[in-house]
């Protein structure tokens, strides 16, 4: 039943060439031509599963081992991206969930989500990121820079971005491990602050921030963006990146809000982000497992926040393909390190941490995410640079 159901569901694919294998040995090649790669079903999969949310059933069933792929894993999941199910506008390994996409995210959730996923350990993310603990897209001025050049590249060009002088006040809103509050110290002679709401995130950014002398220059909170937006502080320049996402639909405003009270007059912002092409549900495989209670806004849906708080928007620039490759790096680390998280965290947890790696590189690649860093400021600034040449000198 299981089988024959599933076999007349990948008849009816087009746009994609491949094979599976099925619990009973048997094989079917599905498409006009050579396979691409294959699929092989250890298990019987629900075919009614498979059928309501094919990112849920797939995901978890590759987690448990029921399912596993021959062929590069980031190349098989753009592929399905290819593929088109009669009846079906679109079939993907990343799709959506229609449930609680609006729902307002209180501080208590939003500290209890972020804590699911950065505090699994500082010595976790060690191992894959470099050495900047940078857990955002990176900046390739060149695709044979390391990813440690190339995420030096990405502060420099955001901290560029926001045209900082001596002795401005900046704030980084979800700050990570400090690495741009460091280079901003340091590079642009600023005095910065940065908030996060991961307990691990933070002891790191006070002690580099200690083991170089930048007290006096920097400093990092464990704190919430609306809870500092009650203070009496405000910073000549603000930057978020790969904080908003964790906000969720509702709360995208009050985030706006929250800047616009954190932000002096003619002051200028930058937020990098992930987006979408369209309003839609995080896919519920990855609202499970990965990043609960996320929301990837598009890119109109940001733009068209700012008139609210009387911002003006002075660039936004896409990273698409930059956080591809900065995902290849860090599955690939991932990778080398999968014998060591498996004796530590268990199998399904390498399958997971793999999966999302790498059908999040094929998203970029192939599907329909992008990354945007978005420049605006609080009312009009005339003494801004007219051109971007400061960019790239």
């Amino acid at each position: 039943m299981e089988k024959t159901a599933l076999h007349n569901f990948f008849g009816k694919v087009s746009g994609c060439d491949f094979s599976i294998e099925y619990w009973d040995g048997t094989c079917e090649n599905y498409g006009e031509g050579k396979p691409a790669f294959k699929i092989i079903l250890r298990d019987k999969i629900s075919a009614v599963k498979l059928l309501r949310d094919p990112s849920l059933a797939i995901g978890e069933a590759y987690m448990d081992g029921l399912i596993d792929f021959e062929g590069n894993l980031q190349q098989i999941v753009e592929a399905t991206y290819k593929i088109n199910v009669i009846g079906n506008e679109r079939f993907s390994g990343l799709r959506k969930s229609l449930t609680r996409v609006n729902r307002s995210t209180s501080l208590a959730n939003q500290r209890e989500d972020v804590t699911y996923h950065y505090d699994l350990g500082n010595d976790f993310y060690e191992l894959w990121l470099d050495e900047t603990m940078s857990y955002s897209c990176a900046y390739f001025r060149s695709t044979e820079y390391s990813l440690y050049q190339a995420q030096l590249q990405k502060l420099d060009h955001t901290l560029k971005k926001l045209q900082l002088s001596p002795g401005e006040t900046l704030l980084d809103i979800g700050c990570g491990w400090g690495a741009l509050i460091i280079r901003a110290a340091q590079q642009y002679g600023v005095k910065a602050l940065g908030i996060t709401l991961s307990e691990e995130q933070y002891a790191v950014a006070k002690r580099r921030i200690a083991e170089l002398g930048l007290e006096s220059q920097a400093d990092v909170r464990l704190t919430d963006y609306r809870t500092l937006a009650e203070s009496d502080g405000r910073f000549d320049k603000i930057v978020s990146i790969g904080m908003v996402e964790h906000v969720g639909r509702a709360n995208l405003p009050k985030y706006m809000q929250s800047v616009d009270k954190l932000l002096i007059p003619g002051g200028i912002s930058l937020l990098h982000c992930i987006t979408s092409q369209v309003e839609e549900p995080c896919n519920r495989w990855i609202s499970k497992y990965i990043f609960p209670g996320g929301y990837i806004p598009s890119v109109r849906e940001l733009i068209w926040l700012l008139p609210a708080s009387g911002f003006r928007l002075l660039d936004a620039e896409s990273l698409r393909l930059h956080y591809a490759k900065t995902l290849e790096h860090w599955a690939h680390s991932f990778e080398n390190n999968a014998d060591h998280f498996a004796k530590k965290y268990g199998e399904r947890f390498v399958r997971m941490w793999r999966l999302y790696l790498n059908a999040s590189a094929a998203s970029f690649v192939a599907g329909g995410l992008d990354i945007h860093q978005i420049v605006f400021s609080k009312g009009l600034n005339n003494e801004l640079q007219m051109t971007r040449e400061h960019l790239y000198r």
